[in-house]
């Protein structure tokens, strides 16, 4: 399905009001020759160094390629995953930033491959303040999709709490989120807004902790809902961008990342970003080629 000019033109604003990535790229050169210089210090070569040990004993798939160069996990992906999805979802109807069942309906998967290239920090900063997550990808997940924020296009309606179905042909039930908490944007981004349990049965068992789902764009894993202990994680735990220091199978120490919950709120995925962001690593929808290649 083809979005209007009306749905490209609200989409290209918010691209602009998220942030200035035409001076970025500008500057990105010199940046990112600054970041190199001081993920190589001494003070972050150990953090650089647990943080690579950490990523490597996550369970990458097949169709992920991941590399560690010069303090950064290279990332890429074409975001179809490695699960299953459904042959039809709930699909907006043409210029709809808001779907609900009246205005949506059911039509074959639309998802097709993106060129997904992310350079993302192995030695992740706290921020002075969280920076609030935009549309678009937030973080890099070991099935090869990416994790969108828990909001729609409209950057209010939560996707977990508006789930909905329409009939199909047939007549059966057809939904705007899958099983795995996915769909495909309009434009055939196949992406995740909350816990999505088809990838966690890939890595973890029925009990016990939860292991790495993927990294978000500043630096910090992405993990499932259960501790150590394999208690569930409650949503009073955790700060207002879904993350919590705690150890973690990869990380027994302890480390500071980010929870995806099952519920239908907004707190199913990740809200704000705690680590520094790095500007052009922002993927807005739509738009491909972004981000640019450093």
């Amino acid at each position: 399905m083809n979005p209007n000019k009306q749905l490209v033109t609200l989409i290209l604003s918010a691209a602009m009001l998220a942030t200035p990535l035409a001076a970025c790229q500008q500057n990105r050169d010199s940046h990112t020759a600054t970041s190199a210089v001081n993920g190589n210090t001494a003070a972050n070569a150990a953090q650089i160094a647990n943080m690579t040990r950490g990523y490597q004993l996550a369970k990458w798939g097949s169709n992920v390629s991941v590399a560690y160069v010069d303090g950064q996990l290279h990332y890429r992906a074409n975001g179809l995953p490695n699960h299953p999805r459904p042959a039809e979802y709930a699909l907006p109807n043409e210029g709809v930033m808001r779907p609900t069942a009246a205005t949506s309906h059911a039509g074959a998967d639309i998802s097709k491959a993106q060129n997904y290239e992310f350079k993302i920090p192995l030695n992740p900063r706290r921020a002075v303040s969280p920076t609030t997550t935009s549309l678009g990808v937030v973080g890099a997940m070991i099935s090869g999709a990416p994790l969108f924020n828990p909001y729609e296009f409209d950057q209010t309606t939560v996707v977990m709490q508006s789930n909905f179905s329409v009939k199909n042909a047939a007549g059966a039930d057809v939904w705007f989120l899958d099983d795995c908490a996915g769909h495909p944007t309009p434009f055939g981004e196949y992406h995740y807004h909350a816990l999505p349990k088809c990838v966690v049965a890939q890595v973890d068992g029925p009990t016990g902790p939860s292991h790495i789902l993927g990294i978000a764009l500043d630096g910090y894993p992405i993990y499932g809902d259960r501790d150590m202990n394999g208690k569930k994680i409650q949503t009073s735990q955790l700060d207002q961008c879904n993350g919590i220091t705690s150890p973690t199978p990869e990380f027994p120490q302890g480390i500071y990342h980010y929870v995806l919950l099952d519920v239908p709120d907004s707190t199913s995925s990740i809200r704000c970003f705690t680590g520094v962001i790095e500007p052009w690593l922002v993927q807005m929808p739509g738009m491909p080629g972004m981000p640019p290649k450093q």
